[in-house]
């Protein structure tokens, strides 16, 4: 019986590569989107993909939006953090509010994601908690302080989850994606998109399969024992 696999932000972006990698490799995949319902409408036509509507930063519409995809597809045994949001300010300009939206969204969020469904995975002794982190986690960006807050605070998570639950099958990895040729950097001007470029080693953008592939590897019953870990997908532009 095929497992099922939940992706947060699962209708854009990395989100959709991710998504439409882990059904090809024959897993049930629900995709979630928090409020674009045109382009989660297309999605699902397009992909077949099943996606459901919910906002990651509150804890009880997590748990009802989770207990449906478990009715419709079955337990949940992979999950996938992506969901996320930027409210990019200087520091000296930045308000709380920016500040709460992006904590609330991309690290509350997560917990709000795999909490419901953790004592699912220790009874079933099997696990897969896969959260999309980012460079900036790793090496801090101007203007990014509620993000790269979050996105260092996703590793913490991943680290912690991993010793919980490592005794009962559970394994618990990040992929830190470096700047990947999504929409939104697509959008940016080309003068800016070639700064950018001109810092990555690789000389180009990251494509989103390449971290679909990634969450795949992750995901399978071959990747036991990485637990713990961060893959750094990136293309050689920053190491830790």
């Amino acid at each position: 019986m095929a497992r099922t696999a939940l992706v947060t932000g699962g209708t854009r972006g990395i989100g959709a590569a991710i998504s439409q990698a882990l059904k090809a490799e024959g897993y049930n995949v629900a995709a979630t989107y928090a409020g674009n319902d045109e382009a989660a409408a297309a999605f699902a036509e397009q992909t077949s993909i099943k996606t459901y509507k919910w906002d990651v930063a509150n804890y009880e519409a997590s748990q009802a939006g989770i207990a449906q995809v478990e009715a419709d597809l079955g337990v949940i045994d992979i999950v996938v953090a992506n969901a996320g949001i930027t409210r990019d300010a200087p520091f000296h300009r930045m308000t709380p509010e920016q500040w709460h939206q992006v904590i609330d969204t991309n690290l509350t969020g997560v917990f709000n994601t795999v909490h419901p469904i953790w004592p699912g995975m220790r009874e079933r002794k099997f696990g897969r908690v896969i959260v999309i982190s980012s460079i900036n986690g790793q090496k801090g960006q101007f203007a990014q302080v509620n993000y790269a807050a979050t996105k260092a605070g996703d590793l913490g998570i991943v680290k912690s989850l991993a010793q919980e639950g490592a005794r009962a099958g559970i394994t618990a990895n990040a992929i830190c994606p470096g700047y990947i040729a999504t929409e939104m950097v697509m959008a940016v001007p080309e003068k800016v998109r070639e700064g950018i470029i001109s810092n990555i080693p690789t000389g180009r953008l990251g494509e989103p399969e390449e971290i679909a592939r990634c969450v795949v590897f992750l995901a399978s019953e071959d990747s036991g024992f990485i637990n713990g870990s961060t893959i750094s997908a990136n293309g050689g532009q920053f190491f830790v």
